[in-house]
């Protein structure tokens, strides 16, 4: 029977470096990136520990106390950037519930408006019918001939006149009150709205410049200097085996 020989230090340290190298250009797919922390930490722990537990690595001292360090230094960033990941977990989640409520301010608005108009409506309508039955009523008098022999009449119609016209006047002054008084509401209404909206227009630019970027996985760079850092012991080991 053939037997396999156990590989070699160098072949050991070869097929390290390469995993080293995959672990520090592996992408992750989509945010949350914290997702997959756990995992490469424990990949990365793996492959130290399948090269330390091989009984062709001469671990020393230093190789172990400087993995220690390196290990120590990008857990702890990980774990800065969870934390970050978090902050814009909850402030992306403010965003939405600020763009919500801008449409939902503009449907206020707008309802309010029609709110307003429709509880004036029946009284302008109401008024201009009122003010076109005094104007025709007006006219009808003003075209009545009288006889200039008829005094009695002539007063008769003088009063009716300047009765419509009192009538006539009142009802004008009643529409245009009306009028008035709802455009200040309207202008007050408009205005809380504007205040509002605008507010809520800052804040979700606020928050939009906070979350900006955070598509990106920023822990890359973390990463890759960690395995490059992994590395450099792997072959600082294996140059004192080979001065040894």
């Amino acid at each position: 029977m053939e037997t396999s020989e156990a590989p070699d230090f160098e072949e050991v340290v070869e097929k390290t470096l390469s995993r080293l190298g995959n672990l520090g250009d592996q992408i992750f797919a989509c945010s949350p990136f914290s997702q997959y922390y756990d995992d490469w930490l424990l990949s990365l722990k793996s492959v130290l520990s399948e090269f330390e537990s091989n009984p062709a690595v001469p671990v020393d001292e230093e190789f172990v106390k400087a993995c220690s360090q390196v290990l120590g230094d990008v857990e702890l960033k990980l774990s800065e950037r969870r934390s970050e990941e978090d902050v814009i977990e909850e402030t992306t989640r403010k965003l939405a519930e600020h763009k919500t409520l801008l449409v939902q301010a503009d449907t206020e608005y707008s309802y309010g408006t029609q709110e307003l108009a429709s509880e004036r409506k029946s009284d302008i309508k109401r008024l201009n019918r009122a003010i076109r039955d005094f104007e025709e009523e007006l006219e009808e008098v003003n075209q009545t001939q009288i006889s200039v022999f008829s005094p009695l009449a002539r007063r008769s119609k003088s009063r009716k006149k300047a009765e419509l016209t009192r009538k006539l006047d009142a009802a004008k002054g009643e529409l245009e009150s009306i009028i008035k008084e709802l455009e200040a509401e309207q202008e007050k209404l408009r205005v809380a709205y504007e205040e509002k909206k605008q507010a809520l227009i800052e804040e979700v630019h606020s928050l939009e410049t906070k979350v900006r970027g955070s598509e990106a996985d920023g822990s890359v760079e973390d990463r890759r200097v960690t395995c490059e850092k992994l590395v450099k012991a792997v072959q600082a080991l294996m140059q004192r085996k080979t001065l040894q």
